[in-house]
């Protein structure tokens, strides 16, 4: 009896409410975006649609603004508990309409960064920074049509919901992490490119190295607080066979 008062003592001081969970994870994912868009203009020589280097810019400012920071946020769009009571037509689409917002400005990640290689002659798809960030991008395409079928269509039957559901969850999760790693790896990649010839050598840890790789560590942060969050059992929103919740 002392040894389970003491364990629910531990985990009621370890326990951190939502919202302020939230507001934190916000802030950090701001902070991101703000980070790889400052890396871009301040180090990389800012923006443009020429096919230049400049066009490659708009790749990581995409990448990690859809592919981690805007996913997340629709990743934990369940977790709030305004979503626990009432109708979840409204946070479905919610949850929906971010997700494919997310996928939106992934794809124009792509799309830059196809067009920055074909107009300098550089092959596409050679690295395994590319192998993974392109299986994450069609993992994530089969994940929201999948969703979209089985959760937004009025004729899925509720054994199919029921039955799908955890495998959503897992892929939910198992997509962010993989656009952790491929965020970090990329950036890591334009690190080992571009500190080179004529600059301070990545080697030698330059400002810029330094700037971009706490972007990669606070990219990785924001990923792990989002699958921590999506795993805690108390943020969970309770299973319920009202007809609301199966609408």
């Amino acid at each position: 009896a002392l040894a389970r008062r003491c364990h629910h003592r531990s985990t009621a001081m370890l326990d951190v409410p939502f919202l302020p969970f939230c507001a934190f994870l916000g802030t950090l994912g701001l902070l991101c975006v703000a980070m790889v868009g400052t890396w871009c203009q301040h180090w990389r020589g800012g923006f443009s649609l020429d096919g230049s280097s400049r066009t490659f810019n708009w790749h990581p400012v995409l990448m990690v603004t859809g592919l981690v920071v805007l996913y997340g946020a629709a990743a934990l769009v369940y977790r709030i508990p305004n979503t626990w009571s009432g109708p979840k037509l409204p946070w479905k689409v919610l949850h929906g309409s971010l997700a494919l917002g997310a996928f939106v400005l992934t794809v124009l990640g792509l799309a830059a960064v196809f067009r920055f290689h074909n107009s300098q002659g550089t092959p596409n798809m050679y690295s395994l920074h590319s192998w993974m960030g392109l299986g994450t991008v069609l993992l994530f395409s089969c994940q929201w049509a999948a969703g979209f079928g089985a959760f937004l269509l009025p004729w899925a039957p509720a054994w199919l919901r029921a039955l799908y559901k955890p495998i959503h969850v897992f892929f939910g999760s198992t997509i962010l992490m993989l656009s952790v790693a491929s965020c970090a790896s990329g950036i890591n990649e334009k690190l080992f490119f571009s500190l080179k010839n004529g600059t301070t050598a990545y080697k030698l840890l330059p400002a810029e190295a330094v700037f971009a790789n706490t972007l990669g560590l606070f990219i990785l942060i924001f990923g792990v607080l989002v699958v921590a969050a999506l795993a805690r059992p108390s943020w969970k929103r309770p299973d319920s066979d009202s007809p609301d919740s199966r609408q």
